[in-house]
């Protein structure tokens, strides 16, 4: 009998379906549409330290194969978050993995311990490092090794919750900065990211975001992902949260062939809020065809 536990980085969750960051919001909507009974843990959307209204509309664009969103990390702060939304979160009883966005290092180390102390269901912080680093003049944190290790650095130093470091595969060498964060301490990675991406009416010649240019994410990037984590996870050794694209349960098992621990679902849950309780009833027959008993015996076990 097949058993959907796992273990990732220390924690405990009933099943490796992990929901992604920034597709439900702070996760308590959702809660009132389907329950989270197939879900291992729900990643929120990225908090800053000061409430942001995000980019200005339209914010999302459908596309072949996937979707282009400009949300622009509208979110209601972290103070707000802590006094009216994590209560409701702790209601539901679902492990929740918080992911942090910040302009510097010092502010991702702040929210890292705001977070921290904090009492309920947080078992995991996210490090989004797709934000700009103001202090080194708008580059983002993401697109080098040192400044992401920093990042990383700051958070672990500050938190003694397990740190997920989230990186983009739009950079030169994501393996280099895979590496980076785990000698910076991070205790597993999250793979990957949107990609960038634009698309034009081509009747009236406007962009079809308003910010002109938006993130890429659905099936269209998927085999970029499923590399990154194969890359990174070769690399590394540590546990990953690997997505990118993921519709089905054969998606979820690729992702773990690939070296992934636990798998996100994100954009599924735009064409379908529920997507990820039907994953779950499809997950052990998938996982029986390939003779696996718990989702660790296909962690890595790509044949090359």
């Amino acid at each position: 009998m097949v058993d959907l536990s796992i273990k990732l980085a220390g924690i405990d969750l009933k099943s490796p379906l992990v929901l992604a960051s920034g597709t439900a919001g702070y996760g308590v909507e959702l809660a009132s549409i389907c329950g989270y009974s197939g879900l291992g843990a729900v990643t929120l959307k990225s908090l800053t330290i000061m409430p942001r209204p995000g980019n200005r509309s339209p914010r999302v664009w459908e596309t072949t194969g996937g979707m282009l969103n400009s949300i622009g990390l509208e979110n209601a702060g972290v103070d707000a978050f802590l006094s009216d939304f994590l209560p409701q979160l702790n209601e539901l009883g679902v492990p929740l993995i918080v992911s942090i966005a910040g302009e510097t290092a010092g502010e991702y180390a702040l929210l890292a311990r705001r977070i921290s102390g904090a009492p309920g269901s947080i078992v995991a912080i996210e490090v989004n490092v797709s934000c700009p680093n103001v202090e080194k003049g708008g580059l983002m944190f993401g697109a080098e090794p040192q400044a992401s290790g920093a990042v990383t650095s700051a958070v672990v130093e500050n938190t003694g919750l397990p740190v997920f470091t989230k990186l983009s595969a739009s950079v030169f060498d994501i393996v280099r900065i895979a590496e980076a964060v785990a000698a910076a301490g991070a205790s597993g990675l999250s793979l990957i990211n949107t990609l960038p991406g634009m698309a034009i009416n081509p009747v009236t010649g406007y962009p079809r975001l308003g910010t002109v240019s938006g993130g890429l994410s659905g099936p269209a990037i998927k085999p970029v992902a499923v590399k990154a984590v194969w890359d990174c996870y070769r690399a590394t050794g540590l546990p990953v949260i690997g997505g990118g694209g993921v519709y089905n349960a054969l998606d979820v098992v690729e992702f773990m062939r690939a070296g992934a621990t636990a798998v996100s679902i994100g954009t599924a849950t735009f064409q379908n809020p529920c997507r990820f309780e039907q994953i779950a009833c499809e997950l052990p027959d998938i996982m029986n065809r390939t003779g696996a008993l718990r989702p660790a015996d296909l962690v890595g076990s790509v044949k090359v």
